[in-house]
């Protein structure tokens, strides 16, 4: 299983579909609804009665559709153990809840499981509201159901694109994708790795370049998300042969760019860490998984990257230009 905030060695870089598939796949196609939940007004015992009965470590506190708690069965012992007496939830409750949200990528999810140890993500709306939940194991158990409904989808899509597939072999022309990433839209992060993936699917490029490029791309536009002050752009110039791709921004730029390169460096604020993003693995990841790759940035003139596949199977360590 891929372990997210971690980099990409050369040797590492031959990724599998699940792997590909925890950057594709959204929380709300793995997580587990309904959700079994408590008020902040039932009572302790009843709160304890209920994870025995059902099972479970852990009950999100829901009030008025808004998950305003977490209660566990370490708060459970701690009130049996210091203050066995009729208690409400709210009493005992953890108020501060990390979450996930449900159109966020499987792989921050992942993330965060990694970083605070946690067993359980409430999942929530973008109005609060709680819509599910999801654990590692769900993680595991839906992508495999995923990926199997993947496959059995996979040639009537591949059979639709297939024409304008054909026009660009034929013609040897080259496509070119432009797509525009807003500044801190977490949600709408992977649309252009996911449309790309698509166009090299249809051109049936080999599954390890299609997984490496989607990555790659993906990694581009969470680096836009978090850095890039208006956020940035993304152009994608396909043809038989080659892949071409610049993630490009007018924001604050790098001041070190070897320093930026090293694994686990990041400049993210602490609110984007404790969502889950930041890691500082994004730009190891994209070298290791492309071709070939460039950075140039200057402080106050914005970031291109700059990143290459070759279509064809023929990896190169050399440098773009």
């Amino acid at each position: 299983m891929l372990q997210p905030g971690t980099a990409f060695t050369d040797s590492e870089a031959e990724l599998t579909k699940i792997q590909e598939l925890m950057y594709e796949l959204r929380v709300s196609e793995i997580m587990t609804r309904p959700v079994i939940s408590v008020s902040p007004s039932a009572s302790m015992r009843e709160a304890k009665d209920l994870m025995r009965s059902r099972r479970i470590s852990g009950l999100p506190v829901v009030d008025a559709e808004q998950l305003c708690g977490i209660v566990s069965v370490e708060d459970v012992i701690r009130w049996l153990e210091l203050s066995p007496i009729e208690a409400t939830v709210a009493q005992w409750m953890t108020p501060r809840v990390l979450t996930v949200r449900s159109n966020e990528p499987a792989v921050q999810a992942m993330n965060k499981f990694r970083t605070y140890h946690v067993g359980r993500l409430p999942v929530v709306d973008h109005e609060g509201r709680l819509a599910g939940i999801v654990t590692p194991g769900d993680i595991i158990d839906r992508v495999l159901r995923v990926l199997d409904a993947l496959y059995r989808e996979s040639e009537p899509r591949q059979r639709n694109e297939r024409p304008a597939i054909d026009d660009l072999v034929s013609e040897r022309t080259t496509v070119t994708l432009r797509y525009t990433v807003a500044p801190k839209d977490f949600e709408g992060t992977g649309l252009a790795a996911t449309r790309i993936k698509r166009i090299l699917e249809g051109l049936r490029v080999e599954p390890q370049i299609v997984r490496r490029a989607g990555i790659a791309v993906y990694e581009a536009e969470m680096n836009l998300t978090i850095h890039a002050t208006k956020g940035g752009r993304v152009v994608a110039h396909v043809d038989p042969d080659l892949l071409e791709i610049e993630a490009s921004d007018d924001g604050p730029g790098v001041a070190d760019v070897e320093q930026a390169m090293t694994p686990g460096f990041s400049t993210a604020p602490d609110w984007i860490r404790e969502m889950g993003f930041g890691a500082g693995m994004g730009l190891n990841n994209i070298q290791s998984c492309a071709d070939r790759f460039s950075i140039r940035s200057e402080p106050g003139s914005g970031t291109t990257l700059r990143i290459a596949f070759d279509l064809l199977g023929k990896r190169a360590a050399t440098p773009l230009a």
